[in-house]
């Protein structure tokens, strides 16, 4: 059963934040996805840091500040996408087959030039290592792929929308990935509680929701995102968001960590 069939609207709490719950913070790290070079790769980013965040939520202790590899999924054909923007639940879908490496197999380098089409097999572009000398500039160095490197998968995955079941979601599992307008204003977005009517909104970019409150002052309710435009976006990275602004409820999609591989 899914969190909307089994919690209770009475049940959710005023707030919730997973940065800190009891003074714990559950979340992996932020990132930039525009460097080394701009990559529309928003997709993935929001995608993978969602699944890391769960694999800490289920089990802190044995999944602490795990990292997974976005380059791996912008090297593998089929994935979801490429730096000119992709699909989320087909993201899911790829990591619940195929699975995912650790950041450390795959460092993020912006760029989607090379297209595996199986990544089932062990290849430089999943899982690599190289040995010295450094090279010189521009060429390559010394390196191989590895044969034995863990791989991280999804469980179940599926789609969800409206304030309410978010928030069940979001409280039970931990942070989803929710489809945004992202606007010019939206860009310069400095911090305080974000509020931009869009009207029909049209999704152009992918971030992750973590959480929501409840501004003491004004009454307005928020969702808790973060972005992936760097920890100098924002706030530290992350950004309130009146609930209802910018199209955030329209789509969002999660995934449940596996915990048997």
């Amino acid at each position: 059963p899914r969190p909307q069939e089994y919690v209770a609207d009475e049940d959710l709490p005023q707030d919730w934040d997973w940065r800190n719950v009891n003074e714990t913070n559950f979340m992996s790290w932020s990132v930039n996805q525009h460097t080394p070079q701009y990559c529309g790769s928003c997709w993935a980013q929001a995608g993978v840091s969602s699944l890391a965040d769960r694999f800490i939520i289920a089990d802190p202790k044995a999944y602490a500040n795990l990292a997974l590899s976005v380059q791996y999924i912008l090297n593998c054909r089929g994935a979801g996408g490429d730096c000119h923007g992709g699909d989320a639940l087909q993201l899911y879908k790829f990591i619940n087959q195929n699975g995912i490496p650790h950041v450390t197999c795959q460092p993020y380098d912006a760029n989607d030039d090379g297209s595996l089409d199986d990544c089932t097999k062990p290849n430089k572009l999943i899982c690599k290592d190289c040995t010295w000398p450094p090279p010189k500039l521009g060429e390559e160095g010394k390196c191989w792929a590895k044969e034995k490197f863990r791989r991280y998968f999804a469980e179940e995955f599926g789609g969800i929308t409206g304030t309410q079941d978010m928030k069940k979601e979001i409280f039970q599992r931990g942070p989803i990935t929710c489809g945004i307008q992202a606007t010019d204003r939206f860009l310069k977005y400095q911090g305080g509680i974000y509020h931009e009517d869009v009207g029909q909104a049209v999704l152009n970019h992918d971030i992750s929701i973590l959480g929501w409150g409840k501004d003491a002052a004004s009454g307005v309710e928020y969702w808790i995102g973060r972005n992936s435009w760097g920890t100098f976006w924002g706030e530290q990275g992350f950004f309130r968001l009146q609930m209802g602004d910018l199209g955030v409820e329209d789509n969002c999609v999660w995934a449940t960590p596996s915990l048997k591989h």
